[in-house]
């Protein structure tokens, strides 16, 4: 059975079916969601923090071992808010933040996202998210390339980033609506059937039909569904992206492993092979589907 499967694997992976598919009551999924920080993956990855609060060699880059993107790991991972190592890494990262020469979209929205998601009080978040708003271009999606936020077509990747930083800022409880923003993200992906070219209908972006373990800065059609799915729109417009996770079921049931991107890594959280990670992932966008009696509105 796939599901007891699953539950053999990871915290990280237990918790989310106890509360996805499992329907477990909210006790048990917090108590094995509190399990994060103490086995597993991410109690690997908490064990190479520095003093400072840091992760690898820099704020930023190189990418993958970042403070930066090992903290959205651990948020992808499910790290309880309030830890004390997330809280220590936004103080680090708000204050190279304060060294910044301008705003760029895509580490904005990192920014705002892993603020919003481990509570941290940075009394700049509402400036950030303002940033995002102003430069949300005119078909509904962002671009880090965008000066003015209305000068270039909206990226998929700036796109997913933005929504989900929107997203987590909504559900901490900001101050700003940013509910019309939200809705204009959406319908640029809408419009795009989430992942094709507006112009011709092919994939715009061929690697996102894979679906590596953690997506980075990097849309992919996975990733996607999961924000629909958190949004709570189900549209018509996203049956393609949906036959398309589907297609990609193996035999057993289960969901591959993916390659990462390209980089240093500190290390693989699964092998080649059957991923528990990903297969939770993808039931639990699929059961969402099934499950929602009918299209909604973005």
């Amino acid at each position: 059975m796939v599901e007891q499967w699953l539950l053999e694997g990871d915290p990280a992976v237990r918790w989310r079916v106890l509360r996805d598919l499992s329907g477990a009551p909210d006790e048990v999924v917090r108590a094995e969601r509190a399990r994060v920080a103490t086995d597993g993956w991410g109690a690997r990855l908490l064990a190479l923090q520095h003093d400072n609060g840091g992760w690898g060699e820099g704020n930023y880059s190189p990418k993958w071992t970042s403070t930066t993107y090992t903290l959205l790991r651990l948020i992808w991972l499910g790290l309880l808010p309030g830890h004390p190592a997330a809280l220590k890494a936004c103080e680090r990262l708000w204050e190279w933040q304060s060294r910044w020469r301008a705003p760029e979209t895509c580490v904005v929205s990192i920014l705002v996202r892993v603020t919003s998601d481990s509570g941290y009080p940075a009394g700049r978040l509402d400036e950030m998210v303002a940033h995002l708003l102003d430069r949300q271009q005119d078909d509904g999606g962002w671009n880090c390339r965008s000066k003015t936020g209305t000068d270039v077509h909206g990226s998929f990747h700036t796109s997913i980033l933005a929504l989900e930083a929107l997203s987590a800022y909504a559900a901490r409880g900001g101050p700003i609506d940013m509910s019309a923003a939200a809705h204009r993200g959406r319908d640029f992906f809408l419009n795009h059937r989430l992942y094709q070219s507006h112009r011709t209908g092919a994939v715009a972006i061929p690697a996102s039909t894979k679906f590596p373990a953690f997506p980075e800065w990097h849309f992919d059609v996975l990733r996607g569904l999961e924000y629909f799915r958190a949004a709570g729109v189900k549209d018509d417009r996203l049956v393609d992206a949906v036959r398309t996770v589907r297609n990609r079921r193996r035999p057993d049931g289960r969901w591959s492993t993916y390659s990462p991107y390209a980089g240093k890594q500190f290390f693989a959280i699964e092998p080649p092979g059957p991923s528990r990670w990903n297969t939770a992932r993808a039931l639990t966008v699929l059961k969402w589907w099934d499950e929602a009696e009918a299209p909604s509105q973005s």
